[in-house]
């Protein structure tokens, strides 16, 4: 029964507060169930143990209206994904019921093209209502290596290439294109499996979100929307305003655009005048020669994240949030990527990026910041034949130590700032599935810096490879330019690998499909956080605790803090 007419105030018109909380969660409790159905229904691990994959639920017009926790470097992108589709077709009203889309051009919607947004249009009453959204990472889409390829130098190497493609139209299934997407996939199951996943998904945002139409009404639902969104406006511009006016600087250096390339500068400049702030990312490196690289689209999904850590962190995000802020980029550049350039690895930079941010804005905001965190997925990457004969790949991103905050010490062996939900393989799923062996798995002893407030301590885990024909692939960030730390704490630990391949040992942070013998091992070990504070002011029973924890194991209390190569700096 449609109640939206009994539901609505008089008092012009608005819907009432109680009613407007209701159906503000209600949008994001849909955004979480279209979750758990894709997670519950992934073919592969990397999306149903690590929840490689976000979801969005969003209005007639492309707007958001709720997401659930997932990947928070993908939810701001899923829009774009909207968006272009949108215009590629010529307009809303050439959305017809059971439409589903794929999406993945990263100069178009940002991240790699193994990130697959998947969205349908939802109708109720025969009107467009909204568009359930999914993105997901599929782990073969048919790169020049297997999985994905640590060392291209052009968007061709890595994999099929999307703009906005028919999956199904008015719900018939283009059988003709999922055989193409399937057939250049080295695992064409999970392509299916995973595919489905997400329509599925996709499919349960329209139940619920027709059944909240049926239950409210258009008029209460579209009301609350607005108003919603104007009250994340409005809060963001007061948390702006408290913000002191001035211009903010903070540069940093990635140690290199792929195996034996050169560093990639970023520098950011943060501008806060009222209740508007800017990012502008233009003095930042050019679009670089490996696969560092992302489109603008990914660049501003991350420049949203940054800004959300500051500004107003506990209100949930919807289309009225980020209205105030303005991301500057150029183009040709690694945060404004065009063709041919490689887009592998989106996040370094991005990760960096928003590391500056808060280092930047610490001066102003000394107890919303924490120190640095060594901001990269840390990617790990097995491929090869098992002893069936079967082709197998083990791609994860591994956990990093946070820098320590203003009132506590920073998070250990936590994913980065843009992984948001993602998840270590447990060893039971690796060693099940694989063809490898886990020798061992902790955090890693003294990796956080000194500090006040000590930060978080890195991983290690060691691989051991069971079968002949395997190799690895490495990309691991931050050797060079650790985590720092802040108002006097230290940096944090750097990262590390070690590969023993017949009794030889190496040191490789990068490298694509390195061939290992049966019996070898890898042992990777993540950066630490930075510390936050002067190390005198640590309180002594922490570090008795510490100590007793194994988080330490010498007297770093009195430790000196690592000199800043370079402070973040403000013009007022």
């Amino acid at each position: 029964m449609n109640t939206g007419s009994t539901i609505t105030s008089a008092n012009e018109g608005k819907i009432d507060p109680v009613t407007v909380e209701v159906i503000r969660n209600a949008f994001d409790s849909i955004a979480a169930q279209m979750n758990n159905n894709l997670a519950r229904s992934a073919y592969t691990p990397i999306i149903y143990e690590m929840k490689d994959c976000s979801v969005g639920l969003f209005n007639a017009d492309g707007e958001l209206l709720g997401q659930a926790p997932g990947l928070p470097i993908f939810l701001g992108a899923l829009d774009a994904a909207i968006a272009v589709t949108t215009e590629h077709i010529g307009g809303v009203e050439h959305y017809r019921d059971g439409d589903v889309f794929a999406i993945n051009d990263s100069y178009q919607v940002g991240s790699h093209l193994n990130d697959i947004s998947i969205f349908s249009p939802i109708f109720y009453d025969g009107k467009l209502v909204g568009f359930g959204a999914t993105k997901a990472h599929w782990l073969d889409i048919g790169a020049k290596d297997a999985g994905q390829a640590m060392d291209s130098t052009s968007i061709y190497q890595e994999g099929y290439r999307l703009g906005p493609t028919y999956l199904y139209r008015a719900g018939v299934r283009d059988d003709q294109m999922i055989e193409f997407l399937m057939r250049n996939s080295r695992l064409p199951r999970s392509i299916w499996g995973d595919m489905h996943a997400q329509v599925a998904a996709c499919h349960t945002g329209e139940r619920m979100l027709q059944g909240l139409y049926e239950r409210y009404g258009t008029a209460a639902i579209d009301g609350a929307a607005e108003q919603v969104f104007a009250q994340c406006e409005r809060l963001d511009h007061e948390a702006v305003t408290a913000i002191p006016d001035g211009v903010y600087r903070a540069d940093g250096a990635l140690d290199s655009w792929g195996p034996n390339g050169g560093p990639v500068p970023v520098r950011l400049v943060v501008t806060v005048k009222g209740d508007q702030i800017e990012l502008d990312l233009t003095e930042s490196s050019a679009q670089t020669p490996g696969s560092m690289n992302c489109g603008r689209a990914q660049t501003v999904s991350a420049a949203r994240l940054a800004f959300k850590f500051l500004v107003n962190p506990d209100i949930p995000v919807t289309a009225g949030t980020f209205r105030n802020m303005t991301v500057v980029t150029k183009p040709r550049t690694v945060f404004a990527a065009e063709e041919p350039a490689a887009c592998q690895f989106y996040y370094p930079h991005l990760g960096m990026m928003i590391d500056l941010f808060i280092k930047a804005l610490a001066p102003a905001m000394p107890d919303a910041v924490n120190a640095g965190q060594p901001a990269d997925a840390m990617n790990i990457l097995f491929a090869g034949v098992d002893e069936s004969g079967e082709e197998f790949f083990s791609g994860e991103a591994t956990g990093v130590g946070w820098g320590g905050l203003s009132d506590r010490d920073g998070a250990n062996g936590s994913i980065n700032y843009g992984g948001g939900d993602l998840k270590n393989y447990p060893i039971e799923v690796v060693e099940s599935r694989y063809p490898l062996r886990i020798a061992g798995y902790g955090l890693e002893p003294d990796s956080g810096g000194t500090g006040k407030h000590r930060g978080g301590l890195g991983i290690w885990r060691e691989y051991e490879t069971l079968a002949d024909h395997t190799t690895v692939s490495l990309w691991f960030e931050r050797s060079q330019q650790p985590a720092w730390g802040l108002f006097g704490g230290s940096d944090g630990q750097p990262t590390d690998v070690v590969v023993t391949r017949d009794g030889i040992e190496e040191h490789i942070l990068k490298v694509n499909a390195l061939p290992l013998p049966k019996g070898s091992k890898v042992r990777i070990q993540t950066g630490g956080g930075g510390g936050f504070g002067d190390p005198g002011d640590r309180d002594p029973a922490a570090f008795t605790e510490d100590l007793h924890n194994g988080y330490v194991t010498r007297p770093c209390a009195t430790t000196q803090p690592t000199p800043q190569e370079e402070s973040p700096t403000q013009e007022i």
